[in-house]
């Protein structure tokens, strides 16, 4: 429960009345400063919570299907998701609540609408006639297991297979059991001993509706005549089957099965298959039965009018190709080739020219769905080249260690990023179009620009264009390429400090104006980055190397330590005197053998060609000391303007001049606050809290979640990774016997003491024990000055305090708007600039945007600090606390930002127990406080950002983002932005039968199935079979996802949609007729009101 104090409740009641004029009162405070009015335009009707998208690979794909005349695609997971894909920018994520594993799907095709069958024997009807698909009916099965389903081509009867050997068959507009049941026993033949096992297959003969092909397990196929519901004939062979698949004119079908083996049957002979092949067997000589292969899973057999026709299949491999990779086979005439893949494969499907079976199939492509890829493959070219794929699927290529979001970035931004990423591109594609082309796009109402950038497991950072709810790969830049790979595993240097993954990137810094990229890496080492459209050689890979170290010695008061005059010997006071250097360090042991001084990977000697987009411009790397290994970073920040970077760890802080590569301050925590120190220590030797040489983490806390620490791998719950080894799963908030870390760093142009009549450039630190420290920055003047002159860095003595680690610090004007740190707009470096460029150049001062600068020395302004547990804004340079929230007694923040919204900013925050809230600024009057989502794993804690305009994002699987909103206008745009998966288009043509063939017979034979399926032929089915569940879907699915104006237009256009529909037509109807009674009553009511007193000359 919250504490509240009278002050708070004053504050929110004035805060309160004052809202209707958007006015709020002055406080007043104890000292009896009055702080100035500022108008808070942000109000509770601002905010609202949901869900947008969610881009990236189905997590544990389970199912596939594809309608071949929408040309859409849908895919099933183990965790009951659903992802529908059209044209590339078309995706919708849709989610049984059951969370049950989807078995199979069955698109109707052409009808806007989809069968979902889920492990729990439960079926679904989707309506996808809608922007957000809804589930319009449910059976559930009570007393057998689901195990296939098969709906043929304009036919609204599905078949249902299950464990038992059984098959019901459901009408999928009422959703409703059909009395005709095919029973096992009958299927079979009575002398069977055994029985047949699960259903495997149905299907029915392309040329007959009236004959369905059942496959069991065991190694039955059953051709059953459903007008007089007896077998026709009865196919046996002893090797369990897999798959089944018809040959277009219906006389033939092949089966797969589990000794790698293939049958082709002829329908009119049961006794035997016309032909067994093995695709992967090794013939032996004397006629002996080649040797069996692993499972054929999957079979398809589909033909050309002009060739031979394809047999396609996953699986079948012989036994002894061990590690090889799994792989596709396509069988075409007398050449057979085998397409390796990088993961296993789940399901695959032939793209057919035709929905007709009974049409020669003319296959264009085989969609693949594998365990963590989508792979299209385009049948019509030699050697069977890919398509190249337009969706965001590769978010998990490497693994995501980190990301960050940025919206409305500069708009030259992601145009420069796709000129230098669009050289990356890989060769040998299909030169086709995407086939799977369905839907339309939405109306973008949002325009302005958006960035995501993910951090990975290999070294790896993309850049991604987030505009507008949609995601495309711009750049990627790969940090891995400055340092030495060890060759083998007796060449790997024991420095290592974790055990794989040496590169992973664990924290982002990135200033869009000036283009300035920093990460930290997981091996203590930082890199800096210019952007560049020019392509360079780097002779030497400028670096440093730093030892950050934890030990409280006598050392006088560092006070009054500050970086001397000269670059060179840097730290002539400092306890640790750091020799910048560009080239490796090559002392690696101390006197007494420890392993000293060196860093965890080497930095390459040879020449680098860096091609353009990002370029190095610095490696710093942090140092073993004594035999202690480096701690991980846990905080980083750049700053364009000042030409610096700060980073710092549970040792302490390191800043350094990447203009001059010189090392400014190096101070361990401690030292930082002099002798204000408020904590008794105990001096510690770091060789006691020696790490395991496979940890490599900062010992926080066990378990502590501080935005910048980004120690341990998100994707650590799924694959035990060396960033888990020494943390806790579980998410505690901060244990105050561990060390006390870096944990918010910000420059900022700001007062950095209470005497200050003036701002000036300034570093604010954060640590994780709640205390903010201001490090005052002298910088020398621009031009050439600045690299010939030092920076000179002093603690200012400024100390302020919070409960819980420091998340965040930002800066307000004394109008209540955001000042952003100082940044140098972005120029190209590599180009030799002209004598009057030189000259502007050396009378540049970095350009500051902080309007603060320009102000009279009288104004103010506020510094707002948001920790684990509360937020304060403080007033400068006074540094009186004018505003205080406690944000969460019992839980504690894991990421907050000062976000900018409806032209006004706000500080939005995540907590652990699930709660997203957001606050007025400066005043701190909540606004938002919505429970989102149970904090399930330390994936989400790491990855959860906000953004400005009401966004927000996080890794919500291995492989998968989730975009939220915040804003409420964005939430009733929302409708509009999305895209139609559903499009009319015309069924193409059935195939022409011919004369003869309808003279003699031979065609296609039709089947009355309401006939025999219906109540008044098959009787009802039993009661206590199958459960039919009402969905939410349909019109009213609508209603509750949009509101005001954008929804009325979504039911209109629903509303002509649905015109064409049969789907739950009687259901619907009744609905309706229902709603429209009722409505009538409630107005026929108001009117009676209205007209109750008056006289009928009134009217």
């Amino acid at each position: 429960m919250r504490k509240f104090n009278i002050r708070k409740v004053l504050d929110g009641l004035t805060a309160g009345s004052s809202s209707a004029s958007q006015q709020q009162q002055p406080q007043q405070h104890p000292s009896g400063n009055r702080e100035p009015e500022i108008q808070e335009t942000l109000q509770s009707e601002h905010f609202q919570l949901c869900k947008t998208v969610r881009h990236g690979f189905p997590y544990q794909p389970s199912a596939l299907a594809f309608d071949p005349v929408q040309k859409i695609l849908a895919v099933g997971t183990q965790t009951g998701a659903l992802r529908l894909f059209g044209r590339p920018g078309v995706e919708c994520y849709c989610q049984h609540d059951s969370g049950a594993a989807v078995i199979q799907l069955q698109f109707l095709i052409n009808e806007g609408a989809l069968v979902s069958a889920l492990a729990d024997d439960t079926l679904h009807l989707w309506n996808l006639r809608q922007k957000r698909p809804a589930i319009l009916h449910s059976l559930k099965f009570c007393r057998e297991r689901v195990t296939f389903c098969h709906l043929p081509f304009q036919s609204k009867w599905l078949y249902v297979g299950t464990e038992r050997g059984n098959i019901h068959i459901v009408n999928v507009e009422s959703f409703t059991l059909s009395g005709y049941v095919i029973m096992w026993n009958k299927a079979i033949e009575l002398s069977s001993k055994s029985h047949p096992g699960p259903v495997v297959h149905i299907s029915d003969n392309p040329m007959d509706e009236g004959k369905l092909l059942i496959g069991f397990e065991s190694g039955t196929v059953v051709l059953w005549d459903l007008k007089s519901k007896k077998a026709d004939y009865r196919y046996t062979y002893d090797e369990a089957i897999h798959s089944v698949a018809w040959h277009h004119e219906g006389k033939q079908f092949i089966c797969s099965h589990s000794d790698g083996t293939l049958t082709i049957w002829n329908v009119r002979s049961p006794a035997k298959p016309v032909q067994t092949i093995t695709p992967h067997g090794k013939q032996l000589k004397d006629g002996k039965k080649p040797e069996p292969c692993k499972p054929i899973l999957k079979v398809e057999f589909k033909t050309t009018r002009s060739g031979e026709p394809f047999i396609i299949l996953s699986g079948g491999l012989s036994y002894d190709t061990v590690g090889r990779r799994p792989c596709l086979t396509v069988m075409h005439g007398k050449s057979t080739a085998v397409l390796e893949m990088d993961y296993s494969i789940v399901d695959f499907l032939t793209l057919c020219e035709t929905p007709y079976p009974n049409d020669f199939q003319e296959p264009y492509a085989v969609v693949v769905l594998l365990e963590k890829d989508l792979v299209l493959i385009d049948l019509a070219q030699n050697g069977y080249p890919i398509f190249e794929n337009p969706y965001p699927l590769s978010i998990h290529e490497s693994p995501v260690t980190c990301c960050e979001y940025f919206a409305d970035c500069p708009v030259d931004l992601i145009p420069a990023l796709y000129s230098v990423g669009a050289r990356q591109k890989r060769q040998g594609y299909s030169k086709k179009e995407w086939p799977i082309n369905g839907g339309n796009w939405g109306l973008g109402a949002q325009s302005y620009p958006e960035i995501i950038i993910t951090g990975h497991a290999d070294g790896s950072v993309k850049f991604w264009d987030a505009s507008a709810i949609t995601l495309q790969v711009l750049y990627k830049l790969k940090t891995a390429k400055v340092f030495e790979k060890s060759r083998s595993k007796d060449d790997k240097p024991n420095t290592d400090i974790v055990d794989e993954d040496p590169y992973a990137i664990q924290i982002i810094s990135w200033c869009p104006e000036s283009r300035m990229l920093c990460i930290a890496g997981v091996s203590a080492h930082v890199i800096i980055y210019r952007f560049s459209k020019q392509e360079v050689i780097t002779e030497v890979i400028p670096m440093l190397e730093v030892r950050l170290l934890y030990e409280i010695n006598d050392v006088e008061s560092p006070e009054g330590e500050q970086a001397p005059p000269l670059p060179t010997p840097v730290g002539g006071t400092n306890p640790q005197p750091v020799p910048p250097q560009s080239h490796p360090s090559t002392s690696s042991s101390s006197s007494d053998g420890l392993r000293d001084n060196v860093p965890c990977l080497k930095v390459k000697n040879s020449p680098l060609k860096q091609s353009p987009g990002y370029q190095t411009e610095l490696v710093i790397q942090l140092v073993w000391v004594g035999g202690e290994p480096p701690q991980q970073i846990t905080s980083l920040a750049v700053n364009s303007s000042y030409g610096l970077v700060v980073f710092g760890n549970c040792n302490g802080i390191a800043m350094v001049d990447y203009l001059q590569k010189s090392v400014l301050l190096n101070l361990g925590t401690v030292e930082l606050y002099g002798s204000n120190d408020p904590y008794r220590r105990e001096p510690r030797s770091p060789r006691k809290s020696r790490q395991p040489s496979g940890a490599g983490l900062c010992d926080i806390s066990e378990g502590t979640v501080v935005p910048e620490d980004r120690c341990k791998s998100p994707t650590s719950d799924v694959k035990d990774n060396s960033f888990s080894r020494s943390r806790s799963s579980s998410v505690t908030s901060i244990d105050k016997e561990t060390r006390e870390a870096i944990s918010a760093l910000h420059f900022c142009e700001t007062f950095t003491r209470k005497a200050d009549s003036s701002p000036s450039p300034c570093l604010w630190v954060g640590t994780t024990l709640g205390t903010v420290l201001v490090i005052a920055l002298n910088l020398p003047p621009g031009g050439e000055q600045r690299l010939l002159q030092p920076v000179m860095v002093s603690p200012s003595g400024t100390i302020l305090r919070l409960k819980g680690a420091i998340l965040r610090m930002a800066f307000l004007d004394t109008t209540g708007c955001l000042v952003p740190p100082a940044y140098e707009s972005w120029r190209e470096h590599n180009v030799a600039e002209e004598k009057d460029e030189k000259e502007k150049s050396k009378k540049r001062r970095p350009v500051s945007v902080s309007p603060s600068s320009s102000q009279e020395i009288s104004e103010n302004q506020y510094a707002v600090l948001c920790s684990e547990k509360q937020a304060k804004v403080i007033s400068l340079p006074t540094q009186n606390c004018a505003y205080k929230q406690n944000i969460t007694e019992t839980s504690f923040v894991l990421r907050g930002d000062v976000v900018a919204l409806n032209n006004s900013i706000c500080l939005a925050c995540f907590c652990a127990n699930g709660h997203i809230m957001t606050f007025s600024l400066p005043s701190l009057r909540p606004l938002l406080d919505v429970y989102y989502l149970p904090l399930t794993n330390m994936r989400i804690a790491r990855t959860f950002c906000f953004t400005n305009n009401g966004q927000a994002l996080y890794l919500v699987s291995p492989t998968e983002i989730q975009r939220l909103t915040y804003s409420q206008e964005t939430c009733e745009n929302l409708q509009e932005m999305l895209g139609e998966l559903f499009t009319p288009v015309e069924t193409p043509e059935a195939p022409n039968r011919g004369f003869f063939k309808g003279l003699f017979g031979g065609g296609a034979q039709s089947l009355d199935r309401e006939e025999l399926f219906g109540e008044s032929s098959s009787g009802k089915a039993s009661r206590s079979l199958a459960q039919h569940i009402p969905g939410p879907g349909g019109i009213e699915g609508v209603k509750g996802a949009a509101s005001g104006v954008v929804g009325e237009l979504a039911r209109a256009r629903l509303a002509l949609d649905e015109r064409g529909q049969k789907l739950g037509d009687l259901e619907e109807r009744t609905a309706a007729m229902l709603s429209s009674a009722d409505s009538f009553s409630k107005h026929a009511h108001e009117m009676m009101l209205k007209y109750k007193d008056k006289k009928w000359y009134q009217f």
